[in-house]
């Protein structure tokens, strides 16, 4: 089976045909295709290359699905006894890519 260690949004996933997964939001539109060229690793079974740091010449194309934001965290700050409480909310932008080769 092949697969791929990619790097992405200052990040680095494993990838593989078929697999679908939620990246740092990228500027770019739904139903585009891209090809990530950040690969550190490329494994085709026996074969495996390593990148120092990046694989020359490897690529992953991928497919974007959508774009959309995270579930909401909360963030809540307390101090007792002074009457001081911050509540404050963050929703995270992602990008949904499905990934089409490992090249």
């Amino acid at each position: 089976m092949a697969f791929a260690i990619v790097e992405t949004g200052g990040k680095q996933y494993k990838v593989a045909p078929g697999q679908k997964l939620k990246v740092e939001k990228l500027d770019v539109q739904e139903g585009a295709s891209l090809s990530l060229d950040k690969v550190l690793l490329v494994a085709d079974g026996e074969t495996v290359k390593i990148g120092t740091p990046h694989v020359a010449g490897a690529k992953v194309d991928v497919k974007v699905l959508k774009q959309g934001r995270g579930d909401k965290k909360i963030v809540f700050k307390y101090h007792s006894k002074t009457r001081y409480k911050k509540k404050k909310g963050h929703r995270q932008l992602f990008t949904e890519l499905e990934v089409l080769s490992v090249k």
